[in-house]
């Protein structure tokens, strides 16, 4: 069964979505407890193949798709058609991914919504928007990635990289998550519902906005691997036994505390190479080098005593056997058609009672 109570139970979402953005919006949805029909092709949702990971299951299915129903809708025949119009006379929320135009080129225009149903909010996810130059381009995770200029700040030195997540793909689908539950509660106060369109890179053009304010003062960043640009020492050392430390000092005062308490030499404090951030910025290299010869004196778990004593920033470089074992991950437990599969649970907690995730369907389930 899927999830039957909630915030949003009584709403009704068709969902024409596959891989990860869309599928991560109405996966909240679901949680929450909409009804979430979610049409696939015959073959199924390509998300489907991704991996096995999961219990024999793809691991991005199962993440995004849980507390859904699968309903196989075969769009360019005339009874799929009828089919997806009579879930639409029923429906709250249309979610679509499909590539611009071709809900339209179905029979089924914005506009022609609008009329026969202006209750309904639609939210239309695509690459580059329903408008522009690069309106027809396919654009995947990556492609957005490196097409926004994240991949420009992110890596080291050498070369550009990838985050190493679906950022945009979970970014996008966050953004039309959050829109759609405005546009319910626009509706709760005008009755009608409304036509959202978001897209891919002006999702992640939104959230480049600080790396390209900097560019466009003349001040481009650099690609600097787990080192900030901006704040130093903000960055990755080894200890004794040859564990990595991540620190963050933000500011002058947290400066003078690891003087004292980390790095025992508090005359660094009041040295003008060292004094203010802007100083330890412009010598890096030497704070860096001072901060790194310090934390070789010291085994992993003595420094992150130091560290937590003195109330300083920092973290350990964990790798997917460290948050594995995390003291503070949080997982839940979902059915699939292969038995149960634990994840990571979603971030908000609610204090009125614990959220009902419901199972993954298998195809047409």
């Amino acid at each position: 069964m899927r999830a039957t109570s909630g915030p949003l139970t009584g709403i009704k979402v068709i969902a024409l979505e596959q891989a990860v953005a869309a599928p991560y919006c109405t996966s909240r949805l679901a949680d929450a407890g909409a009804e979430i029909i979610k049409i696939e092709r015959p073959e199924g949702d390509f998300a489907r193949g991704y991996d096995q990971a999961a219990n024999g299951l793809s691991s991005y299915f199962v993440w995004l798709n849980r507390g859904k129903i699968s309903e196989i809708v075969d769009l360019k025949s005339e009874a799929g058609k009828q089919q997806l119009q009579a879930l639409l006379s029923e429906a709250d929320i249309l979610v679509q991914n499909l590539k611009p135009g071709a809900l339209e080129s179905l029979g089924f225009s914005f506009q022609k919504l609008r009329e026969e149903y202006p209750k309904l909010i639609t939210c239309s996810i695509s690459g580059y928007g329903e408008d522009g130059p690069f309106k027809e381009r396919k654009a995947y995770d990556l492609l957005i990635q490196a097409e926004a200029g994240l991949c420009s700040v992110t890596g080291g030195p050498e070369s550009p990289s990838r985050v190493g997540v679906s950022v945009v793909d979970v970014a996008t689908g966050a953004t039309a998550h959050s829109a759609i539950l405005e546009a319910l509660i626009q509706r709760g106060v005008t009755g009608e519902g409304d036509d959202i369109t978001i897209s891919m890179f002006d999702v992640m053009a939104d959230w480049m906005t600080v790396p390209l304010l900097n560019h466009e003062a003349g001040n481009s960043p650099k690609r600097m691997g787990m080192a900030h640009p901006s704040i130093a020492p903000y960055g990755v050392f080894r200890t004794l036994d040859d564990k990595q430390i991540l620190i963050s000092i933000q500011s002058d005062r947290e400066w003078r505390i690891l003087t004292t308490a980390f790095l025992q030499n508090p005359k660094l404090a009041d040295d003008p190479r060292f004094a203010t951030n802007l100083a330890r910025v412009q010598n890096r290299q030497t704070t860096d080098r001072i901060v790194a010869e310090r934390f070789l004196k010291y085994f992993h778990q003595d420094a992150q005593q130091l560290l937590t004593e003195a109330e300083l920033a920092f973290a350990t470089v964990n790798d997917m056997e460290g948050l594995s074992k995390h003291p503070h991950l949080r997982r839940i437990t979902v059915e699939t058609e292969n038995g149960p599969v634990q994840y990571p649970a979603p971030a908000a907690l609610f204090k009125k009672g614990d959220r009902d995730y419901g199972p993954v369907p298998a195809l047409s389930e």
